[in-house]
């Protein structure tokens, strides 16, 4: 695994933005169909957790998987080709924004069923385990996961058998639309994983120094044999639950303190004071990641939809 500079770190985060603030625009454009679930605003928590996994490591996503898919290095043409429908896409635009799929870069898969993918990263930590491998299994979920059966069930396994998984639970204060507050008594979620004798860590989900720290030490943990480690990533979606959704439940002054915690500006500006990436090249990285999702935009919606014929192909049950 090769350390990543400070400069690719903010690369890949701005790659990110750029990629969901496109696709929202097509989905203003009526390109992209269906519920769209951006994640503009927690880019530090996929990029910092993926910048500590290897090649072999797998990793699951929910139904907000778009960051979680790129930072595993996931090509953004055919990202955006899945998204938008067309046949280039990954799963032939058959799987569309929630049911993500890019094998190729370690991305299994993702699920619009709310804790449904959570026991889907105990099987790739079995089988690895199985397998006589040190690859680790990492699964992405949110604060509303954890009133869920799976859940539980999955952290209590993966306790027992010591399983190579790592829980990376995205805080961002609501539910869909619900906030904490409304659906638990316990605030801060990590407090489960003491339940299940495992170790916990809660951490700023917005400072990706913060977040590769508790990352490495959480694979570290799982692949030489310690078992599954918690991590709650207290963080924000400056966006609605979903595209569209007026998010009348929560404050416009709640909104703004989140802004002015956004992961990326936080990151340049640090990087600009320790002199590690200046303004000026930062703005140029910004501007290339930009370009190249424009082209990506550009080749996906240029693939055709899926041909009818193959409706019923690559389909398991």
């Amino acid at each position: 695994m090769t350390e990543p500079t400070p400069a690719e770190l903010l690369r890949r985060m701005l790659r990110i933005r750029a990629f969901e603030e496109k696709v929202s625009e097509l989905y203003a454009r009526g390109k992209v169909a269906g519920l769209l679930h951006l994640g503009i605003g927690q880019e530090a928590v996929a990029v910092g957790v993926m910048s500590v996994l290897r090649a072999n490591d797998a990793v699951v996503g929910g139904h907000r998987a778009h960051a979680h898919a790129l930072a595993t290095g996931a090509d953004p043409v055919r990202l955006m080709a899945e998204i938008a429908g067309r046949s280039g896409g990954y799963a032939g635009g058959k799987g569309g924004s929630m049911h993500l799929v890019a094998t190729d870069s370690g991305f299994l898969t993702a699920t619009g069923v709310v804790g449904g993918n959570i026991p889907l990263a105990l099987g790739a930590a079995f089988a690895s385990t199985y397998a006589g491998s040190d690859a680790v299994a990492v699964v992405f979920f949110g604060d509303g996961a954890g009133q869920t059966g799976p859940f539980h069930e999955s952290l209590n396994l993966a306790s027992l058998w010591s399983l190579p998984v790592v829980f990376v639970c995205e805080n961002n204060g609501y539910a869909e639309f619900t906030p904490l507050s409304s659906h638990t008594k316990v605030e801060r979620l990590s407090a489960y994983a003491a339940t299940y004798g495992m170790p916990a860590a809660t951490i700023d989900g917005n400072d990706i120094d913060a977040v590769r720290t508790a990352a490495a030490d959480a694979v570290a943990r799982a692949r030489s044999g310690g078992g599954p480690t918690f991590v709650e990533a207290l963080t924000y979606r400056l966006r609605g639950h979903y595209e569209g959704d007026p998010a009348k439940y929560r404050e416009l002054s709640e909104l703004a303190d989140w802004k002015a915690k956004d992961p990326i500006e936080r990151l340049r500006t640090a990087l600009a004071s320790s002199g590690a990436v200046d303004e000026a090249t930062a703005v140029r990285i910004e501007a290339d990641e930009r370009a190249a999702i424009e082209e990506a935009a550009t080749k996906a919606l240029a693939s055709p939809p899926p041909d009818p014929g193959e409706l019923v192909t690559r389909v398991y049950a």
